[in-house]
């Protein structure tokens, strides 16, 4: 007998778009990981990231095991299940007349879909106590798009990507860079960054990069204790 499987998928983009990669992390029934991989992807947008990962997680289990899929992106999820269908009877054009964006990868993945037991679920991401697996598969995605190396079980990886600290619901304190970028934290923490911004070393960072506060507000986190 086949048993249910659960798996998570993330996409991620340093600059949206940017240096993008893709990851998924497969889990036993109760939730155990088991393998896990992530591809880069050049660049691209934070949307073909999470379409991507989708679809690469569909097409490395067994099309006969039911699976729950769990996601943190909202567009990816609503795209193929509620989306699709209407896509379809309009001729692959929107609502409002619009050739629908990455057509290909939806396609794609309707295919994948056919014929198969799966389950989605949206869980929120980075939040303390959230979701494990969507953590692992968020984490995987952005190393890979930093270092534009596939990585994972099948490349020889013998541990799990250790996730970043996530931030906290309490407390909150929201900062804003030099251009713009800002991020929300519990005072000193190291957390990844919500938008792109600058250091004060005037070097930039991208969203989802991991940032801390220094002498001149966020940046990165070998400069929180530089001299400004």
């Amino acid at each position: 007998m086949n048993e249910r499987i659960i798996a998570a998928c993330d996409g991620a983009s340093k600059g949206n778009p940017g240096p993008a990669a893709w990851a998924w992390v497969v889990a036993d029934a109760e939730g155990r990981p088991q393998r896990w991989e992530a591809g880069p992807l050049g660049t691209a947008t934070n949307n073909v990231a999470e379409l991507t990962a989708l679809q690469e997680l569909l097409k490395s289990t067994d099309p006969a095991v039911p699976v729950e899929v769990r996601m943190d992106s909202q567009y990816a999820m609503n795209a193929v299940t509620k989306w699709l269908p209407g896509w379809k009877r309009n001729g692959w054009k929107t609502s409002a007349g619009k050739p629908v964006a990455n057509r290909e990868l939806v396609v794609g993945i309707d295919a994948l879909l056919a014929g198969r037991s799966v389950s989605f679920c949206y869980v929120p991401a980075h939040q303390v106590n959230g979701d494990p697996l969507n953590a692992l598969a968020d984490q995987a995605a952005s190393e890979a798009a930093v270092s534009q190396q596939a990585a994972g079980s099948a490349h020889g990886s013998t541990g799990l990507p250790v996730p970043a600290p996530a931030r906290s619901t309490k407390g909150r304190t929201a900062a804003a860079g030099a251009e713009g970028g800002s991020a929300v934290s519990r005072p000193s923490a190291t957390i990844r960054a919500k938008f792109s911004g600058r250091c004060h070393c005037g070097k930039p960072y991208a969203a989802k990069d991991m940032i801390a506060k220094n002498p001149k507000g966020w940046g990165h986190p070998e400069c929180r204790t530089a001299v400004a």
